[in-house]
């Protein structure tokens, strides 16, 4: 193999590392790579986090012992999380997006990926300490945000559905009723899907009365699992109390002027 030179070496670290970041990547792994010595592997890592760190783009962390290595930790400044926070309360307060029924059209910005890639780091970064094993989501329209969070997090995603699939085999169905409409609907998980004592982190784009993520709660109760947090991007204000308690909520809706196409929406902030 042709020898490396120290900018492609860099380079491509770098792109490895920011691809799947928190993932545990051994200095033998980037030796066999770049066919260089662990020292010199590790002035190049020296060199990434320095870069990292002055641009305030993540962290990289050395991880000692056998099954150690080096992994990249992205982080967001407060100011820059508060800014994204008011972006999105900003547009989704746009007139237009009052659609019949007082409801906000959000789905433009839940399936715009690099938007939901900065949402799961926030959601990281405030669940972290939760120290989940899956992210738990519902079909349909919370799963890319549902995503992206367990990207945040390097953990696999489940998804619940709406009815049960033969695909999946057997599966554990619960009936649920909505908080907002108090209707009766369905929910089911394949038994596979989560093992006897998972941690559980619920991840959804909307919550009113909490009925969709009560269901969650309960489904994953059923197959063993225990729920250790709820995230959902936007709550409403009202009503309270909701059927769950302890969920974060990024954004507060208070209120939708159907007829004068005023939204009331803020975020939650970190720097108050």
């Amino acid at each position: 193999m042709d020898k490396v030179r120290k900018l492609d070496r860099v380079a491509a670290m770098t792109k490895i590392l920011a691809d799947r970041p928190r993932y545990i990547f051994s200095l033998s792994h980037f030796c066999e790579l770049f066919g260089a010595a662990k020292s010199t592997i590790c002035e190049d890592i020296a060199t990434i986090k320095e870069t990292m760190g002055h641009f305030g783009l993540g962290i990289i962390e050395t991880v000692a012992g056998a099954a150690g290595g080096v992994r990249f930790v992205p982080t967001m400044p407060v100011a820059e999380t508060d800014r994204l926070l008011h972006g999105l309360a900003q547009r989704l307060a746009e007139p237009d997006r009052i659609i019949a029924g007082g409801f906000l059209y959000m789905s433009d910005l839940l399936f715009t990926p690099h938007l939901m890639n900065k949402v799961g780091e926030i959601f990281r970064e405030r669940l972290c300490h939760l120290s989940p094993d899956y992210i738990l989501t519902v079909e349909t329209k919370g799963i890319p945000l549902a995503f992206m969070t367990a990207r945040a997090f390097d953990l696999p995603l489940i998804t619940a559905r709406r009815g049960s699939k033969v695909t999946e085999g057997s599966s554990v169905n619960i009936n649920y009723v909505t908080g907002s409409f108090k209707r009766i609907q369905t929910m089911s998980l394949p038994k596979r899907a989560l093992p006897d004592g998972a941690r559980v982190l619920i991840i959804d784009d909307f919550m009113k009365a909490g009925g969709t993520a009560r269901g969650l709660v309960d489904l994953a109760q059923e197959v063993g699992a225990k729920v250790c947090g709820i995230g959902v991007l936007v709550a409403t204000a009202r009503p309270e109390p909701k059927l769950v308690e302890d969920y974060l909520a990024l954004l507060i809706l208070n209120d939708v002027h159907e007829h004068t196409k005023v939204t009331d929406i803020r975020p939650v902030l970190t720097s108050g």
